[in-house]
Parts: C-alpha cells; structure tokens; sequence
C-alpha cells in the first residue's frame, strides 16, 4: 500500500514556509569563506534557481523499517566512505505511479546533538543531468513517531559538490532512482 500527498499545513502558509527556507539559503551561500560556491561564481550569484513550490510533491509516505540495517560504506564523489545503515524504504503514489526510496542514515552524524533522528533520501529522477544536477539530489527527514515518513520534494536539494569540485558528496545508490520527472526543489545554477 502506498500513501498518496499529505497538506497538514495549508497551502499559502506552506509556500510562505519554503520560500523563506530558500531566501535564508541564498544568504548564506553569499558569505564569502562559508559559501561552497568558488569565488568566480560567487561574485556573480543572485540566488538558487527552484522549481515552483507544488503541495502535490509534499508526501506522506508508509514507511518499513529495514529488519537488519547492517553498517555499509556509501560512495561518494571522492575516496571519502562515509558509513551508513539502510534504515528502510518508503513507498508512496506519485503522479500516479507506485514508488518507493530508500531511505539512510549516516552513522557518524547521528552521534552529533540535534541529529540524533537524521535521516537521508538521496535521488535521481528524469530532471538529472537537465534541470537538476547529474549526480543527484538530497532530502533530510526524521524518524517519524509511526510507520509513516514526510518525503517533501520541495526541499530537495543539491550536493555541495554540484557547486564546486572540492566536496565530497554521497552518490544516490542506483535503486533510488525515480523514472519520474520530480520538477520540485533546487534547479541547477546558471
């Protein structure tokens, strides 16, 4: 059973929301020496390009746990191996097709305070390579209280690595690629 888009809070108040969210991204990408843009780009930057915000990408979705979440090592753009579990997979209805993500957890980061219920969706979709850069986007979301997870695709966004080769950014496994169009979140920067 998949669970379709979920609006608990009401469409103006939850665009007003997202469009704040963006608004205090841009600032902080323009702070020369913490901004992973590289200098060139950062003089020149007025802002992240997004899709418009669309409630039909905010989802509600069922959540299963993966019963023996062994630790693996998740491939990055570098040498780097980060070491994840595969948390579980959440299966949800999008524009009118069943899907589902997995969905991670970074063993080093939930040890942080504050991040202790982290979790993490990286993806491809049919906007990879074209609106949206090539390696993938990210969602962060919580351990839910239930068997329920919020997949918003509006708050989808880009690798550091997409704006500058320095980072080094977790690469979306192949079986959490969409063969869908997800037109919500960050676009690729002009």
């Amino acid at each position: 059973m998949a669970v379709h888009a979920c609006s608990p809070e009401k469409g103006d108040a939850y665009t007003e929301r997202i469009l704040s969210e963006r608004a205090a991204k841009d600032s902080a990408f323009r702070i020369q020496g913490e901004s992973p843009l590289e200098d060139a780009r950062l003089a020149s930057f007025s802002g992240l390009p997004y899709f418009e915000v669309d409630t039909a990408y905010r989802i509600m979705a069922r959540l299963e746990l993966n019963p023996n979440p062994e630790p693996f090592e998740m491939p990055t753009t570098t040498e780097r191996r980060p070491v994840y579990v595969h948390y579980g997979t959440a299966f949800f209805s999008l524009q009118g097709r069943q899907l589902s993500l997995n969905v991670y957890q970074n063993q080093e980061l939930i040890t942080r305070p504050g991040y202790e219920k982290h979790l993490f969706i990286p993806f491809r979709d049919l906007t990879s390579g074209k609106e949206t850069y090539g390696g993938g986007r990210y969602i962060d979301a919580e351990i839910p209280e239930g068997d329920r997870i919020l997949i918003d695709f509006n708050l989808a966004y880009h690798p550091y690595c997409a704006y500058n080769h320095k980072y080094s950014c977790p690469i979306p496994p192949q079986e959490n690629s969409l063969e869908i169009a997800i037109e919500a979140g960050e676009k690729n920067i002009e």
